[in-house]
Order: C-alpha cells, then sequence, then structure tokens
C-alpha cells in the first residue's frame, strides 16, 4: 500500500460540507488602463517628435507621424464612447488592443530609423503590460509580435533624422540590438509575470483567510446571540409558567383540560431546562467564556476529532509548574488549532500526542503524530500559499491552503511555527508565544 505524502493540508472541515475556496480567475486588464496607457504613450509620443524637430532642430516625417498618432487617439475615442470603460477585456480584445499599439510603434520607428531609433526599447512595454495583467497566451502573442516587427526594423526602415550625411549604425549593431530587446524583453517580460503571480496568489490566499476567520468568528459569535435570547426569553416563559401554575388551582383534578395544563408545565420546564444550558454557553462579553486555561483549550480545540477514528488516540501533556496559563479565547487561535489537530489526526497512524508547555518567558504547544511525515521537497515551504505534493487530493477540491490559513492566523496571534520531521517517523509543529499579553490574560487565575 502506497504511503501517504503530509505536504498538503487543507482548511479545516473542507472535505465535510464546511468552508471551501475557488480560485477566481483574475490578472486581467480594465479597458480604462489600456486607453490611459495609450493616452500617456500618445503624449510621450507628440512631445519627443516635436523636441526633436522644434528643439534639436532635426527633419522629421510629421505629418505621416502625425497621421499614425491620430489614428491611435480616434481608436481610444472609439472605445471610450462606445465600450464601458469599467470592464475587463477578453483575450480577443487584449490581443487587437496592444498588437495595435506594437503595429504603430512599429511604423513611427521605420519613419524615423528603424533599430537606429534609441526607442526601440519601448517594444518591451506592451508585452510588459500583458506579462504582468494578462495570461499566458496574450504575453506569448504579443511577444511575437513585438519580435517579428522589430526584427522586420533591423533591415526595413527610413534614415535616422541627422545632420548632414545621415547616420545608419552597422548591420551587425544593429542585429546585436534586436538580440538584446528580446532577451531584455523576454526576462523583464518573466520577471513581471513571475512577480504579478505570486502576487494574485497571495492576494487570493489572503482573501480565503479572512473568510476564514469571518466564518469562525461569526460561530462565536452564536454562543453570545443564544445567550441574549436565553436571558430575553426568560421573562415571558416565567409568566407562561406562572399563569398555568394558577390555572391549575381552579381546574379540577383529573379532567381534560388538567391533562393539558400538565403537558403545558412540563413544556414550560423543558423550556426553562433549554435555556439555562444556553445562557451557560456565554456570550461575546462574559469573562468565563473569553477566557480559559491552557489545559481546557487543548481539550476544546482536540474534541472534535477524539472519536473521527478509533484507531486513533488523542493524548494530551501538560509540562509547566504552577497551574496552566489563562487564554483569550480568539478566533484565530481556535480554528488555527484545530486546522493543524485535523491534519495530524489525518495522516497519523495511530497516535496524536498534544504536549501543552510553558515557562517564565513563553507558551508553547508541539503535535506530534506516528505518520509519514511532512515531504522533505516542500519542507521548507510549508506555509506558503498553495504548497502541495498531493495532486490527487487537490483535485478532489483542495487548493493547498489549509496550513498558509493556519500559520497565518496563529501568527495574527503573535506565535511562531515550525515544522519538522522526527526522527523515524512522524511530523512535528512547535509553536511558541511570547509571554507578552498578545494571547495571554494579565491576571493569571484558575
Amino acid at each position: 500500500m502506497a504511503e501517504k505524502s503530509r505536504a498538503t493540508i487543507f482548511p479545516f472541515g473542507a472535505s465535510k460540507g464546511g468552508l471551501s475556496f475557488t480560485r477566481q480567475v483574475s490578472g486581467r486588464l480594465r479597458r480604462s488602463t489600456l486607453v490611459l496607457l495609450r493616452w500617456m504613450a500618445i503624449a510621450g509620443q507628440s512631445g519627443a517628435l516635436l523636441f526633436v524637430a522644434f528643439g534639436l532642430g532635426y527633419e522629421l516625417p510629421l505629418l505621416p507621424c502625425f497621421i499614425f498618432i491620430g489614428l491611435s487617439a480616434l481608436l481610444n475615442l472609439v472605445i471610450s464612447l462606445s465600450l464601458p470603460l469599467d470592464r475587463r477585456v477578453n483575450d480577443y480584445e487584449a490581443i487587437a488592443q496592444l498588437g495595435f499599439d506594437l503595429v504603430q510603434l512599429a511604423i513611427l520607428l521605420w519613419l524615423t530609423g528603424g533599430m537606429n531609433n534609441p526607442f526601440a526599447l519601448l517594444f518591451i512595454a506592451p508585452v510588459v503590460t500583458s506579462a504582468t495583467m494578462l495570461s499566458r497566451p496574450v504575453l506569448a502573442i504579443s511577444g511575437l509580435i513585438a519580435a517579428s516587427l522589430s526584427l522586420a526594423l533591423v533591415y526595413f526602415f527610413c534614415p535616422l533624422p541627422w545632420s548632414e550625411g545621415g547616420f545608419e549604425l552597422p548591420l551587425k549593431f544593429r542585429q546585436g540590438s534586436w538580440i538584446a530587446l528580446i532577451i531584455g524583453m523576454t526576462f523583464t517580460s518573466l520577471y513581471a509575470w513571475r512577480s504579478a503571480r505570486e502576487s494574485r496568489r497571495m492576494s487570493q490566499a489572503l482573501r480565503a483567510t479572512e473568510a476564514v476567520l469571518a466564518h469562525e468568528q461569526k460561530l462565536s459569535a452564536l454562543g453570545g446571540l443564544a445567550a441574549a435570547a436565553a436571558h430575553e426569553l426568560g421573562t415571558p416563559l416565567a409568566t407562561i409558567r406562572l399563569t398555568a401554575k394558577e390555572m391549575t388551582r381552579e381546574v379540577k383534578s383529573g379532567s381534560a383540560l388538567s391533562e393539558d395544563l400538565d403537558l403545558l408545565l412540563s413544556q414550560t420546564e423543558r423550556c426553562r431546562d433549554i435555556l439555562k444550558q444556553l445562557s451557560q454557553r456565554g456570550d461575546a462579553g462574559d469573562l468565563f467564556h473569553d477566557n480559559l486555561s491552557f489545559d481546557v483549550l487543548m481539550e476544546e480545540v482536540s474534541a472534535p476529532y477524539d472519536n473521527i477514528n478509533p484507531k486513533i488516540t488523542i493524548d494530551i501533556e501538560l509540562d509547566g509548574e504552577g497551574n496552566p496559563p489563562v487564554m483569550k479565547r480568539r478566533a484565530e487561535l481556535v480554528y488555527g488549532l484545530r486546522n493543524l489537530i485535523e491534519n495530524a489526526v489525518s495522516y497519523a497512524s495511530s497516535h496524536v500526542v498534544l504536549t501543552a508547555s510553558w515557562r517564565d518567558d513563553h507558551i508553547g504547544l508541539t503535535i506530534e503524530d506516528d505518520g509519514p511525515g511532512f515531504d522533505s521537497a516542500v519542507r521548507d515551504r510549508l506555509g506558503e500559499p498553495y504548497v502541495s505534493g498531493r495532486a490527487e487530493k487537490r483535485k478532489a477540491g483542495g487548493l493547498g491552503l489549509g496550513l498558509f490559513i493556519s500559520k497565518t492566523l496563529l501568527e495574527r496571534t503573535g506565535a511562531t511555527i515550525k515544522f519538522n520531521n522526527k526522527a523515524r517517523s512522524g511530523a512535528i509543529v512547535q509553536i511558541a508565544w511570547p509571554r507578552d499579553g498578545s494571547i495571554e490574560m494579565e491576571t493569571v487565575e484558575v
């Protein structure tokens, strides 16, 4: 039987109808951004032509150059008047618009010296835009268009505006400039694509973390709602009970109405017991609900997994002098610990050990299991979003966000987390909090 890998950790409850996350399609560009970038290009091209022609005194084919600049302006006006600018463009429109920009730039360069013109470097701009905000097919097509057009300008171009006698770089130099342009375009685009991809992945993971935290806070707030409801319902229920008792005194014993009143009294007693249980769960402002000792916290976060698999036992060990510290009940703390414990139970063969320790300078928790341990190939990257070595489980709906969410939530409480493997077999997760009041009550009383 193949051994299980420990690289994948999924959000708590994801496989049991709980929270689920779908990776959102992102990275598409808004139409308004393309229009704005084109206006900036129009202004830059116009300014450069006017400066060279009138500031430096070189002769330029201004009329044809401004005709093609005007076409860009006309395209912007048509798009602005006929299409909603706040929409995201699809791949086809992105290729069409960026292709137009590349062709327009190539024509301007053809009129002003081709690859002899230092502004040939601007071929990089549309390609980097594709790498940053658009899909890989758009990036590939825009890169191919830019490479083809710039290669044509190596051999075909109008003379570069210059003083008498003209100026033209040697062919080998132009070819070398084209190669340098392609290399620069490739590396810049890859860097921009990689950076944008990591940024989008992190944003998606953080949104998932916020969703988990909001869900956990809502669940925690249900206790307060139940307590408030119990308090408010207590008074009318007491009135009903008192009225029913008064009526039993005026009704003959053994009659049908007497039996109904007895049933009503028994049901009011049952309702009173239910409301009493609800009120004892505490609310968001209740001292005993908000604070709990470290050992009780361990029992609370591990309780949902005690009977998941009868072959696996969960032991809680305490290591510290005096009474266990009193912790602040926080949604981040409860969810983060439950997720890590669920993972340990999921991969353990027979045994999970939770060791709660406290010293003068820190509070610690170690979660150990006797499973296969973490995958050594990705262990150093554990805690990053979408890090997973279990492709078959990801196909079932997991995104590899569980460990990232747990680590992020626990770090919000001031914890530091380390992941290691045991010498023989099994995984160890070590969590530590400084005793600076961030997670512990200032006054420790049990």
